[in-house]
């Protein structure tokens, strides 16, 4: 009976298994955690405290259709808690699928001029959709006792396009005013960034000692 039992008990085990690999196949996720996702905290991004040790992300650096648009959010790098810099939005979330053609999907908080100048932009035919953008998202190494970059584009921008979505750019932002964070007055802008056609580096690590690189894009032939 016992054996029956444990007979019974692995052929429920494989049964499960073969149908959450089912389910991950029809959604396209990889079984062992290739994709890279991050939830950050816009508490901790915005009004950063050295006793908290959460995930926190920036975008430094954004340009979209060829316009600039300006680091206005002044902010605390975790790595060094003397040194405040000016950023262009507080990360909510980040994910990336891992594959070198797959987008880098942001949500992240930006100031009102910012909001302004890209809802103006959704509102117009946006030709020109190429991207450029500098980011890092911070972990925090517990026996290291210190903040690390655990996905990062190394100080690089990196060269993209707006990713389109059923027809439509993945390209919005938010004209209500986000109440997480209730100063300075910021809005929730959501973009998804697909590799322009050429080969560049995602910079990750699982701790503050162990880092590693992937490939984002292709070198096309001309």
């Amino acid at each position: 009976m016992k054996t029956w039992h444990r007979l019974a008990a692995k052929g429920f085990g494989i049964m499960v298994l073969l149908l959450t690999i089912s389910l991950l196949l029809v959604f396209d996720t990889p079984l062992f955690g290739a994709q890279s996702s991050y939830s950050c905290s816009v508490q901790q991004g915005f009004n950063f405290e050295k006793n908290e040790q959460v995930i926190v992300g920036h975008i430094t650096y954004l340009k979209i259709g060829g316009k600039e648009l300006k680091a206005d959010i002044s902010v605390t790098d975790p790595e060094n808690v003397q040194v405040h810099r000016n950023v262009f939005g507080v990360l909510s979330a980040v994910y990336w699928n891992g594959g070198y053609a797959d987008p880098i999907q942001f949500s992240l908080q930006i100031s009102t001029d910012n909001k302004n100048i890209i809802a103006t932009m959704q509102h117009k035919s946006l030709s020109n959709t190429e991207v450029e953008v500098e980011f890092n998202v911070y972990d925090y190494d517990p026996k290291a006792k210190k903040y690390f970059k655990a996905f990062h584009s190394n100080n690089v921008r990196l060269k993209g396009l707006i990713q389109k979505s059923g027809g439509e750019l993945a390209f919005r932002v938010n004209m209500d005013q986000n109440m997480e964070v209730v100063s300075p007055k910021n809005y929730t802008l959501s973009i998804g960034v697909m590799p322009q056609d050429i080969s560049q580096q995602i910079h990750l690590a699982v701790s503050a000692s162990d880092k590693f690189v992937k490939q984002w894009g292709v070198t096309v032939a001309k």
